[in-house]
């Protein structure tokens, strides 16, 4: 036995391990699995059972995981005191009670007659399930019983009439905790999938309802509870959310290769857990209400599609396709009809179809192919039947790729879904953009294919190029869109990369972008991806700034593209060249400094925003008639934009060459050092009009482009301009240096600066 629980000067459970369990004073070993979940509630119920004298009248009863016998290492206790009417009962629960916080155990616990308890039940659903995991740990067997089976019996009478709510409750905890099979940091107990939703399928199934708990899932409700037991173990406390810093230990406590593996299993356990949920709660649902009948009494059948029809709230087949040998393009269009009726298909029927429905062939034949794109141009409703249909082997049918994607974690902090379910969820989210391009079915497919190529070796812009070929021909698309679908994919990611890294006013930026895409319908194509791409990628993969400059890199590609005619980079601001220096403007989204010719103004400017707790997204720098000129677009790194009237007076005296406001900068820039990996410089020879790029990646810090601007400066080099791009904790900063090709010595000099000012 271990002891986890350090004694304070009075001999009780310090303060800062009241979460702990497993301590010498109560005896609950440690250890996963089933066999360890049994022994801790042996060993929780002994300790109990020493605390309460036995006596009629007065039951002890235990529920939640201690109540199934079910307790992780760390676990709390869930214990209802009954009792029928006793004089005393608060000092005896007092003497319950207060040994338990002693041993610095976690306690939930109520005091109730049978009768309280009931009634308590009736007006929360908590309680009542919570009463279906009662068991008695010690006293009077008859109350308890009494109180247990009276419970049941209530359930199973209210259960139909209970359920909406109860609906409603949980799709509000799945929209706060997400879905756990999707998720690359899940709630093993809250999200959607998890182990309260297995508590809700024991009760569905305690009322009669269905049959909830079928050995797939009972099998996969183990498995989340080794992981939390795992979880639990690793941590050395009471938690549920498997972040990504203890996914290798739960891994190898589980005896998983790695992190990914551990995700992937828990996603199909997941995924198990909610497919079961959706079907309980459909039966529920026609229990509860019922449907429309026919003159025989039966539920009526409503025709939504060939060979589909509603019946009783779900999609079957006709009764001619079952009677006739399936065309291979059956499943596809089921899934059609239910993505674009948004009616879920009947389990019959998916079962029925991964047994029955023969292979597509190579190329699919057109009603298979124009089904497909009705499935994923189908909004909202494609996730849920696209999911269904997967858990039943039928995508796999349609994609044999789809196994090496399915429940693929991804490693990027900004993605917040497994790779299956982004692909899937681009797809849904370029439907909202269909209407804004000529070929929207090559959208709806790119969309599904774009990262097709990772977890592959290599780029997977790149290696993702013939997988996504290769599907694409497979479908039966003609070879001029089986390039494009290609084309798609190698460049999904070119229009964010130029946009927040490079020049949009450079001549050179443009050209090599319209080469790149083309043509207009495809660059139309690139620009909804994109959006689509960031939408589902999640929040921090996309912003109103960096919207505008895609839009404004498409907009200028699409006068090069239309006309043939480079478009001329925009004129400084007229009232910069104007009036006594030192001019300053603040605009929404942009500073705008025009200052003494000097050398520095950049790296000052940068350094005097950081100040102010603003980023710089991009920043250039001219000199025109004598004057030097900065525009910077900034936004805040950190909740509301500054007081423009103490930034205003901080640019004008640090340009103006103010030495208390250089040392403020510099003092509050060098205590913002960012850490991580070892940072790089990258140079590009030919990525600019009269100027070479440094690209610089780094950990991302306030006051970088100021160090590093700075000691550009001192190092004898000319920032013409500055792009700033942060990739979570990362940045991409390309800096143009006017001036040819540097040689080797320059080079390294530079770059040593760079990395020294970082």
């Amino acid at each position: 036995m271990t002891s986890l629980i350090r004694k304070n000067a009075s001999g009780h459970a310090a303060d800062g391990d009241a979460n702990l369990l497993i301590n010498e004073v109560v005896g609950v070993p440690g250890g996963i699995g089933e066999s360890a979940r049994q022994r801790r509630a042996a060993a929780y119920d002994t300790f109990l059972r020493g605390l309460l004298p036995a006596r009629d009248g007065v039951a002890l009863l235990a529920v939640g995981g201690l109540g199934r016998r079910q307790c992780a290492p760390y676990s709390d206790l869930d214990l209802v005191l009954v009792h029928a009417g006793v004089p005393g009962t608060d000092e005896l629960a007092a003497s319950v009670w207060y040994p338990i916080w002693d041993a610095g155990l976690r306690l939930d616990h109520s005091v109730r007659t049978v009768a309280e308890a009931l009634s308590v039940a009736q007006d929360d659903v908590k309680v009542a399930l919570g009463l279906l995991d009662a068991r008695l740990v010690v006293g009077d067997q008859a109350l308890a019983d009494a109180l247990i089976s009276t419970a049941a019996d209530h359930w199973r009478r209210t259960a139909v009439r209970h359920l909406p709510g109860l609906r409603e409750v949980t799709t509000s905890r799945w929209q706060t905790h997400g879905e756990l099979a999707f998720l690359l940091e899940g709630d093993l107990k809250e999200a959607a999938g998890g182990l309260r939703d297995v508590g809700l399928l024991r009760a569905i199934s305690a009322a009669g309802i269905t049959d909830a708990l079928r050995p797939a899932v009972r099998a996969a409700h183990l498995r989340l509870l080794d992981t939390r037991d795992a979880l639990h173990q690793q941590v050395g406390r009471r938690v549920d959310r498997l972040v990504a810093q203890e996914g290798d230990g739960v891994a190898a406590l589980l005896g998983l290769e790695d992190r990914d593996a551990l995700l992937r299993r828990v996603a199909g356990d997941a995924r198990t857990v909610s497919h079961a949920l959706d079907d309980a709660f459909r039966a529920a649902d026609r229990l509860r209400s019922g449907r429309s009948r026919g003159g025989n009494g039966r539920p009526a059948r409503r025709p939504v599609a060939r060979d589909v029809v509603e019946h009783d709230g779900e999609l079957v087949l006709a009764r001619t396709a079952i009677g006739a040998r399936p065309d291979p393009s059956l499943s596809l269009r089921v899934a059609a009809a239910s993505a674009t009726t948004r009616i879920p298909i009947a389990r019959a029927t998916c079962e029925w179809l991964a047994a029955y429905c023969p292979p597509l062939p190579a190329p699919w034949p057109a009603e298979a192919r124009a089904a497909l794109i009705t499935l994923l141009g189908a909004g909202a409703g494609l996730v849920p039947a696209w999911e269904t249909c997967d858990r039943y082997g039928l995508v796999d049918g349609w994609l044999p790729e789809w196994t090496r994607l399915r429940s693929l974690p991804q490693h990027n902090p900004v993605h917040r879904f497994t790779l299956d379910r982004h692909l899937v969820q681009t797809a849904h989210e370029a439907s909202r953009h269909a209407r804004e391009v000529e070929r929207p079915d090559l959208l709806l497919l790119g969309a599904l294919l774009h990262d097709i190529g990772k977890g592959l070796p290599g780029d997977h812009s790149t290696v993702g190029v013939p997988v996504a070929q290769a599907v694409a021909t497979r479908v039966g698309l003609p070879a001029p869109e089986i390039e494009l679908i290609g084309r798609l994919v190698r460049l999904h990611l070119l229009l964010p990369d130029v946009a927040t890294r490079r020049d949009l006013a450079d001549p050179v930026t443009i050209a090599s972008v319209a080469e790149a895409v083309g043509d207009t319908g495809t660059l139309d194509l690139l620009h909804a991806l994109v959006r689509a791409d960031a939408a589902a990628t999640g929040p921090a993969a996309w912003s109103d700034w960096k919207g505008r400059l895609v839009a404004e890199l498409v907009a200028r590609v699409r006068t090069a593209l239309d006309t043939g005619v480079l478009p001329e980079p925009p004129a400084p601001d007229p009232e910069l060249l104007a009036g006594p220096l030192p001019v300053i403007h603040l605009t929404g989204d942009r500073v705008s400094v025009a200052a003494a010719d000097r050398r520095g103004l950049l790296a000052t400017v940068a350094g005097c925003l950081a100040l102010h707790r603003l980023e710089v997204i991009s920043a250039d720098a001219s000199a025109v008639d004598g004057r030097a000129l900065v525009e910077c677009r900034v936004q805040p790194r950190y909740g509301l934009p500054p007081d423009p009237v103490p930034l205003r007076a901080d640019l004008r005296r640090a340009v103006a060459g103010d030495v208390s406001v250089t040392q403020r900068l510099r003092g509050r820039a060098l205590a913002s050092r960012g850490g991580g990996a070892a940072p790089r410089v990258v140079w590009h020879r030919e990525a600019a009009t009269g100027a070479v790029l440094l690209e610089l990646r780094a950990a991302d810090a306030a006051g970088l482009l100021y160090r590093v601007a700075g000691a550009l400066d001192e190092a004898g080099a000319l920032v013409r301009a500055a792009r700033i791009s942060t990739l979570g904790a990362d940045v991409v900063d390309a800096f143009y240096l006017v001036g040819g090709w540097p040689d080797d010595a320059t080079r390294a000099r530079l770059e040593a600066a760079v990395l020294a000012a970082v």
